[in-house]
């Protein structure tokens, strides 16, 4: 008997992809990385728009690892 997938699983689950980056985001930063310099990496462009990666700047373990000063100073960058 074949199971019949769940039509409405997708809510209630995490983007797997944005999971992944920010985990690529902390682990990048936690080598000495800046934040500007990860944000350009051909891995997160290829994967991401910026509306996406302003996403995950909003990520609260982005947050805490990264800095909140960190990120309000990338928006400020970013928005000029």
């Amino acid at each position: 008997m074949a199971r019949i997938p769940n039509p409405f699983a997708f809510l209630f689950s995490k983007p797997q992809k944005e999971e992944l980056v920010v985990e690529y985001v902390i682990r990048e930063h936690h080598k000495g990385r800046s934040l500007s310099e990860i944000l350009e990496d051909h891995y997160v462009t290829n994967r991401f728009s910026p509306d996406q990666v302003a996403r995950v700047l909003d990520h609260p373990e982005v947050i805490r690892s990264v800095g909140e000063d960190t990120i309000a100073a990338h928006r400020g960058g970013a928005a000029t």
